[in-house]
């Protein structure tokens, strides 16, 4: 009997369970096309998938949108408690991260330096 790898969005050298290709059809899907594309998908496979597009940024909301297509057992079994978390994230509306952004305060930054005065 074989087990499968855990995976985890802290290992970035986990390869993507599906082709690359997939993967950029989804990026550039719209939801219904999204969702046509993951009808060929297993769902262990889905929610592997899912953990992997979460754990970049750029790929973050996908990645929940791919675990709302998968029940919140196989996330665990996928991912353990990532896979938890993002069964939760997924069946909530989506909010952006926050972490990167302003929240005012600082002033301004310029690189042109310093007025200089004549």
């Amino acid at each position: 009997m074989s087990k499968a790898a855990s995976l985890s969005i802290d290992d970035p050298a986990v390869d993507c369970p599906v082709p690359a290709e997939t993967v950029g059809r989804l990026i550039k899907a719209d939801p219904d096309t999204a969702s046509f594309l993951l009808d060929g998908i297993p769902e262990a496979t889905r929610a592997r998938l899912a953990v992997w597009l979460y754990g970049r940024s750029h790929t973050h909301e996908i990645g929940i949108r791919v675990a709302a297509s998968c029940d919140g057992a196989t996330l665990r079994r996928a991912a353990g408690i990532v896979g938890n978390a993002l069964y939760d994230l997924s069946r909530r509306p989506y909010a952006a991260p926050s972490h990167g952004t302003r929240s005012g305060g600082a002033g301004r930054i310029s690189l042109g330096g310093s007025a200089r005065r004549a």
